[in-house]
């Protein structure tokens, strides 16, 4: 493919090179490589789950070492809104109130969302916001029929001449209705985090956003800055991140050419979450969570949240002193066959690795190579929930090209639901991800991993997308907790459903776990 020197200057602008654009191309070319799964994880078998002894001295490490650390939450806030009210703009375009009632619609159409949607209408947390809108923009309100006031509701949240919600990022918008006020996901972020990111009454929390937003998410900030720090007792370092420009990749048509718009404009795309690693390179701090901005609970339950947080922490805390006790006797002892033993067990019954069938006929300082490269690697602990048809993927025990096993992360998209066998493995599985970790980053001298070493560069996703009515191939990098960290040292435990409350859609939002009153 030959570029013009527009297409050069089109690349330089997104930081990136002609060799990193081929490259791009020939990976979309190739297509995707489904991960090969061999089982799921299960407890016992890569997931570990707890008692309460276990649990209270978990918390116990955690919070004795709290203060002595330094703590972020971290959480991808970039998605838009909209999807939450795909169906509503699909309703808005489909129905015809002069011919059908809308519950004629729903009828005909199985629309157990809509139906959804509207019984539970009240228990929105900006009901009362729409219906003041709607007052203010349809004066003959109350005269409507009952069909027209509900058309009339749904136009008022997401048409984009009054409150335009579907175009706010999703962290903007409000999701908790309490007492005296309305709480945006953005805010409760902060709560939670007083809760088990802070340090010394200090909560740092990063949020990963548009560029587009960032003067609406320090305006929020500002807002509710001095009401979260006088409820907490705690002070909040804010920071934000864009996805870096150099991480968009290159757009094809279904027939691997360049794809290009009407103005002959090459199309860059973002990445998708596996972009952010990125970001979460840049930062230096002991501790990091990972969340995301959907992922929130209403106030009374954020007690409960935390422990579990606490839990993860404590784990990964223990985890790691173990392993830097490790490396400083590969450093400073000579090695021997019993440090080699205790190292191996460690690796096989903390990290569940599997070790190389050569292993025991390597030389001693080839073992301590072979070790030491296991053990010396960012290391996470990640919250794996029950599987109650929840979306999601989850652990796997999964084979390489090479034939190595190992267990990680892995996304639906990476699952070839086409091979019976394979599918089978994914039906039976017991638990999935909710994307709920805590993440070591540092090695044992104190220094930071470049966690750009540690990817499955492999774990690419190519998908389809439509961009005015024509089909393209995107690429996207991979997953920021599956392929992105395929090579970190990883503990699964167990926690319970509680701590996964995602908002996908806007009914979600009358769900228990995002209801106060």
């Amino acid at each position: 493919m030959n570029f013009t020197d527009n297409d050069i200057a089109q690349i330089q602008n997104h930081d990136l090179t002609l060799e990193q654009v081929y490259e791009q191309i020939e990976i979309i070319k190739r297509g995707m490589a489904f991960t090969h799964l061999i089982e799921a994880a299960s407890i016992g078998n890569g997931i570990l789950r707890l008692d309460t002894n276990e649990q209270d001295h978990y918390i116990k490490v955690f919070e004795d070492k709290r203060n002595s650390l330094s703590l972020i939450k971290f959480v991808p806030a970039s998605g838009a809104a909209t999807r939450m009210f795909k169906f509503l703009f699909k309703f808005l375009n489909d129905y015809d109130i002069t011919k059908d009632t809308i519950n004629g619609y729903i009828n005909k159409n199985k629309g157990s969302g809509l139906a959804v949607f509207f019984a539970g209408l009240e228990k929105l947390p900006f009901f009362e916001e729409v219906v003041h809108k709607i007052h203010e923009n349809v004066p003959n309100f109350n005269t409507l029929s009952h069909d027209e006031k509900r058309v009339e509701f749904i136009k008022t949240m997401i048409n984009q001449d009054r409150l335009n919600f579907s175009v706010l990022p999703k962290g903007l918008l409000p999701f908790h209705r309490y007492k005296y006020h309305i709480a945006t996901a953005f805010e409760e972020h902060l709560y939670e985090a007083s809760l088990y990111a802070s340090s010394n009454n200090i909560a740092n929390v990063h949020f990963t956003i548009s560029p587009n937003h960032s003067k609406e998410f320090n305006k929020e900030f500002k807002y509710i800055e001095e009401d979260v720090e006088e409820h907490t007792r705690t002070s909040f370092n804010i920071s934000f991140s864009n996805q870096k420009k150099s991480t968009d990749t290159i757009a094809l048509t279904l027939d691997n050419k360049l794809y290009r718009d009407s103005s002959g404009e090459l199309l860059f795309r973002a990445a998708g979450h596996g972009s952010l690693l990125e970001n979460l390179n840049a930062l230096d701090y002991d501790l990091i969570f990972i969340k995301n901005i959907d992922n929130v609970i209403v106030s009374k339950h954020h007690k409960e949240l935390a422990k579990y947080k606490k839990i993860l922490a404590g784990v990964l805390i223990e985890a790691q002193k173990e392993v830097f006790q490790f490396l400083h006797q590969l450093d400073k002892e000579s090695v021997n066959e019993e440090i080699c033993s205790l190292i191996s067990e460690f690796l096989i019954n903390r990290f569940n690795h599997i070790i190389s069938n050569e292993f025991q006929s390597y030389s001693l300082e080839k073992k301590a190579e072979y070790l030491r490269n296991k053990l010396n690697r960012p290391i996470r602990v990640g919250g794996i929930v029950k599987n109650e048809k929840e979306p999601g993927g989850g652990p796997f025990w999964v084979k390489d090209k090479k034939g190595n096993v190992s267990l990680q992360v892995v996304e639906f998209a990476q699952m070839d639901f086409s091979n019976e066998a394979q599918k089978n493995i994914v039906r039976n599985a017991t638990h999935f991800n909710p994307t709920d970790f805590v993440c070591g980053i540092k090695n044992y001298k104190g220094e930071l991993f470049d966690l750009k070493e540690f990817i499955d560069t492999n774990a690419n996703f190519i998908t389809q997308k439509s961009i005015f009515d024509q089909d393209i191939k995107a690429l996207e990098r991979p997953g920021l907790w599956n392929g992105s960290m395929a090579h970190w040292n990883s503990i699964f435990i167990e926690v319970p459903l509680m701590t996964f409350n995602p908002v996908k859609t806007v009914n979600d939002l009358l769900k228990a776990p995002h209801q106060f009153l």
